[in-house]
């Protein structure tokens, strides 16, 4: 009789704290694997070989900058691709809504929709980044990357900076 009762109480617990790690998930930060090397040297790509670990970095999500779009510079988001909502993609922002971009290796400026943000991998030999598609609508970020928590020895912030070499957003007048 005593079992029954451990195990009915394990089992309200185990339900409880589903929730609770759902709603957690849901609302506020879930955590994520950075694959790919778009995003070297900020995260270490899943051909990088740390002896006993899972290859590539995860990350920590917060969501919190999804309530008002609250985007900086240099954030490292992750979002939805705008042509196949499946994949998920992690890069830097490189510009905001309304400001102009000089895309970088070319002469084009753009200017980046209201809504939108400009985003590029601080690998760009290595990057499918805007780039390609164009500016992504900021309802498919999921949120901002803030902590790499895996593997161990690479625990740290996910710094929000422009990398060297890259174009920074700015206005450009075109007169």
């Amino acid at each position: 009789m005593g079992s029954w009762k451990y195990l009915w109480q394990f089992t309200k617990s185990s339900i409880i704290g589903g929730v609770i790690g759902l709603t957690i998930s849901d609302r506020y930060l879930t955590i994520t694997p950075v694959r790919g090397i778009s995003m070297h040297p900020t995260f270490a790509n899943s051909h990088t070989n740390f002896p006993g670990s899972l290859k590539g970095d995860i990350v920590v999500v917060e969501k919190f900058c999804l309530d008002k779009y609250s985007f900086s510079h240099g954030d490292v988001v992750v979002f939805k691709l705008p042509s196949d909502h499946k994949k998920q993609y992690v890069k830097r922002i490189i510009g905001l809504p309304g400001e102009w971009i000089q895309v970088p290796q070319s002469s084009e400026v753009i200017k980046v929709p209201l809504g939108h943000c400009w985003v590029e991998g601080d690998n760009s030999d290595w990057s499918l980044d805007s780039r390609s598609f164009g500016p992504i609508p900021l309802g498919l970020i999921g949120g901002r990357a803030t902590f790499i928590i895996w593997p161990p020895q690479r625990i740290s912030k996910v710094e929000s900076k422009i990398p060297e070499g890259r174009v920074a957003s700015h206005h450009i007048s075109l007169q």
